[in-house]
């Protein structure tokens, strides 16, 4: 049989791409494989992109192992196609043959019983059938260990599993004996450090951060919000939302519309710096700043101007899942003329958020706490929520800065502003 031997190489990466780093092979060399089965993950500035598997098959040779830098539609591995049920089927012979032998081993042993009985530890090993001898020789054991339950003292198949499924006492022993061990060193005096590298999304986000701290005039502006009509109106209608639109109603919706506003109000927030220029966007492109096990990525909601609350939630849901499972594409990233980051999600009372860079200014959303505050002379208790905008005092001066984030404010306090484009 003819085998054809494919060579696998990295996605093509985006022009804004210019490598990227193999994070992790999910599947080892001489591992068999199915089409479209994830093989490699590559990790770039951006995204973790997945190197697939072309067609049933195994892969021969990894030419690229985990942590070295490959370029875009570089050669990582040699892929050698066949098929995986051949492969099952193949397997299903041996425990045929050692059906056959028993049978042979057991007329034998009728035959020549008194025989089989005296050479039994000089000949045990031979008896056994190739599916034993090769689970011996692949955990290295020795065949008088084990119990045997096969006639003349046989081992079978059962006898090795079973054995390996209950360790010896000497194992155990051991076992106990080398987590005394561990635990003693734990107590010592010894302190246990661990260095791994960085990963290549963490690595960006740090020079990005800093290279912000070091270009920008960053300054932060503070505020807070009576959230009390929007949780009444998701109170009210949010079931009814959720039945009709299929995504639950919830506050980042209200915040990406009541920036949306505020952004058309104040058209300077949503300019950038490019050199001694100032790009006006006639835009509005919002960021949605997303938490995940390898960072902090920014999906970005084009033409949030013109979308409903309803494509706002969906957006949102979609690219929480997608940024969670690692499926956010690069060009979903890019861009953006404002961003807006929720800490309130993980406790954060208050925040100085970091600029995106080249963007002119960030939301800082917060946790929502029952406050005593004064209404009308009255103390009473809302809901109350901090608000923070960072922004490049380069371009925005503060009373700019304070209005927009003012702007925000009313829109969130007054709903129906939202509804009436006011």
């Amino acid at each position: 049989e003819i085998k054809m031997t494919t060579e696998i190489k990295s996605p093509t990466f985006p022009e804004s791409v210019a490598d990227g780093t193999i994070a992790n092979w999910v599947k080892k060399e001489g591992d068999s494989v199915k089409q479209d089965e994830v093989i490699a993950e590559i990790e770039t500035d951006k995204v973790v992109l997945e190197v697939v598997a072309p067609f049933d098959g195994k892969i021969s040779k990894v030419l690229k192992p985990a942590g070295e830098t490959v370029l875009s539609a570089e050669l990582i591995a040699e892929f050698e196609k066949g098929s995986i049920s051949e492969e099952l089927e193949a397997t299903k012979v041996e425990p045929l043959e050692e059906t056959e032998e028993i049978e042979e081993v057991a007329v034998t042993e009728e035959a020549k019983e008194e025989v089989e009985i005296e050479n039994q530890n000089e000949h045990s090993s031979d008896r056994n059938g190739p599916a034993v001898k090769k689970l011996l020789k692949e955990y290295d054991l020795n065949p008088d260990d084990i119990a045997s339950s096969g006639k003349g003292g046989r081992v079978t198949k059962a006898d090795v599993i079973n054995h390996l499924d209950q360790p010896s006492k000497e194992i155990v022993q051991q076992e106990i004996e080398q987590h005394s061990a561990n635990q003693a060193q734990a107590n010592s005096s010894e302190r246990i450090e661990e260095r791994v590298p960085m990963s290549r999304l963490r690595s960006t986000i740090a020079n990005r951060l800093l290279t912000v701290k070091q270009e920008t005039a960053m300054l932060t502006t503070f505020n807070e919000v009576d959230l009390k009509r929007i949780k009444d109106l998701r109170a009210k209608y949010g079931k009814n939302f959720e039945e009709e639109h299929g995504v639950k109603l919830g506050f980042m919706g209200f915040f990406v519309l009541a920036s949306v506003q505020a952004l058309k109000k104040f058209p300077l927030v949503n300019a950038s710096i490019d050199g001694t220029d100032i790009v006006y966007h006639g835009y509005q492109d919002v960021g949605v700043a997303v938490s995940t096990e390898r960072g902090l990525v920014v999906p970005v909601i084009r033409d949030a101007g013109n979308l409903k609350i309803t494509d706002v939630e969906r957006s949102i849901l979609d690219y929480s899942d997608k940024a969670r499972s690692g499926k956010l594409s690069i060009s979903e990233m890019q861009g953006g003329t404002f961003t807006i980051s929720n800490g309130g999600v993980f406790g954060s009372l208050l925040s100085t958020p970091i600029l995106n860079a080249p963007q002119t200014a960030i939301l800082g959303m917060h946790s929502i706490q029952d406050r005593p505050v004064a209404i009308d002379g009255e103390i009473v208790i809302r809901p109350m929520m901090y608000l923070a905008l960072s922004y490049d005092h380069r371009l925005l001066d503060g009373k700019d800065a304070v209005s927009f984030l003012i702007a925000i404010k009313d829109q969130l306090e007054s709903p129906e502003k939202l509804l009436l484009n006011l």
